[in-house]
């Protein structure tokens, strides 16, 4: 993968998905208008990179709670995700595309040791849907 185009969208797209604020669907559906990527690509692309983001929270979760076991999750929206989870399991992270309560997720199955074949499969579903629904809009 030797193009720019690509390179930006998952680096957007991976950064968008850990808990620094960001976008990618704008430069996604950019590349999807000037029509030199197939849809598959750009969709694999920007999910992988989404992906990985949301796995970077979760893996921050996971060593949070392995170097401060006794901080806990105060954010409210840790507290809420981490309460979410706890009740709904791994399937919940299909949300993890949504703003404000995805990244937050994300980090809170890392916290609540949600295993990461389980947690890597959710998200990545979750975020292909989104990616595949905003290609299939435009």
């Amino acid at each position: 993968m030797t193009d720019p185009g690509l390179w930006s969208l998952f680096a957007g797209s991976f950064l968008a998905s850990t808990l620094l604020p960001g976008g990618s669907e704008a430069l996604l559906l950019w590349l999807n208008l000037q029509q030199e990527h197939a849809f598959l690509t750009l969709l694999a692309v920007a999910t992988l990179g989404n992906t990985l983001g949301g796995l970077t929270s979760w893996a921050m979760g996971r060593w949070l709670r392995y170097r401060f076991p006794e901080a806990g999750l105060h954010k409210p929206r840790q507290r809420q995700a981490l309460n979410w989870l706890e009740k709904h399991g791994a399937p919940l992270l299909l949300l993890s595309w949504l703003p404000i309560i995805g990244d937050p997720l994300c980090l809170a199955a890392g916290w609540a040791r949600i295993s990461l074949p389980w947690s890597a499969l959710y998200i990545a579903l979750g975020k292909a849907s989104r990616y595949a629904v905003l290609l299939w809009i435009a």
